[in-house]
């Protein structure tokens, strides 16, 4: 069963307990699939509206961040909450992907890229509520954190940590985010 079907009220099994249990499983992980990343917020969607379901998604997008190189956006807002792309060590002003850079220096990137995004949202890094950081090697985990704590000096952002098989472009790091506006 594919997950449209499970959120679909009018397929069988959204009917029964399991059914029921699937569908709110599947409108988490379609949540999750909306973290994004681009350009500045679009003219056409600054003012939120409350619509039938709910606060409407605004796509945040930005040149202080590098633009999406696929199909998300920057960032999306709902409401008070901005969920974040996982951002890489692209320089935003040429788009180019810093080769060759330590894990300290792809760090403080991604997370200039990452204030970039949440300027455009209003926002900053003091919105973010939550982080996920993925490593290409677990044993930079130190040096990554040494420049991480120097963009987050008090009451740090909720965290997880990841070591992963690969990142686009070979990056040594990536990190997504939740902020909430005040």
């Amino acid at each position: 069963m594919k997950i449209h079907d499970v959120a679909n009220a009018s397929h069988p099994v959204a009917h029964t307990r399991s059914g029921r249990l699937a569908r709110g499983f599947a409108v988490l992980l379609l949540s999750g699939a909306m973290v994004a990343g681009h350009a500045r917020a679009r003219a056409q969607e600054t003012t939120e509206t409350e619509g039938p379901d709910g606060p409407a998604r605004v796509a945040i997008s930005t040149t202080l961040a590098p633009a999406a190189i696929g199909p998300y956006s920057q960032a999306i807002r709902v409401g008070k909450v901005v969920y974040l792309s996982g951002q890489i060590a692209i320089d935003p002003a040429t788009n180019v992907f810093m080769t060759g850079a330590t894990i300290q220096e792809q760090t403080q990137r991604v997370l200039e890229n990452l204030a970039g995004v949440l300027a455009a949202a209003g926002l900053t890094l003091d919105s973010v509520v939550s982080t996920t950081v993925y490593l290409q090697d677990l044993n930079d985990f130190a040096n990554m954190n040494a420049v991480y704590a120097t963009f987050f000096k008090s009451a740090p952002p909720a965290r997880s940590t990841i070591q992963v098989a690969g990142i686009p472009k070979g990056a040594k790091i990536s990190i997504s985010a939740i902020a909430v506006a005040p």
